[in-house]
């Protein structure tokens, strides 16, 4: 995956899948997950190395809108990622 280590992939799964969690015992929502990770790319698009401090942010946002019954791996999130640019939310209309 373009350069993304295999660390950050298991720490991007294991972030999806508690927040999954989170959602599935409703302490949060998925709009809150979802305005919590926009903030969060808002936070990055300041930095010079924009492209890879947010594609975390974005597999998660992925990730958090196939739900909890469909868990996919790292490397089809990014491709979900890649696939959107530039970012769009293509499962909710804001």
């Amino acid at each position: 995956m373009h350069g993304v280590n295999q660390q950050l992939e298991g720490l991007c799964l294991a972030i999806a899948s508690i927040n999954r969690l989170l959602v599935a015992k409703g302490l949060v929502t998925q709009e809150e997950l979802d305005t919590a990770l926009e903030k969060a790319e808002a936070t990055a698009r300041g930095e010079d190395w924009y492209t890879a401090v947010c594609l975390p942010i974005r597999i998660l946002q992925v990730a958090n809108d196939t739900g909890a019954e469909r868990p996919w791996s790292v490397s089809k999130l990014a491709k979900l990622v890649a696939d959107k640019e530039p970012h769009k939310r293509s499962t909710r209309d804001r």
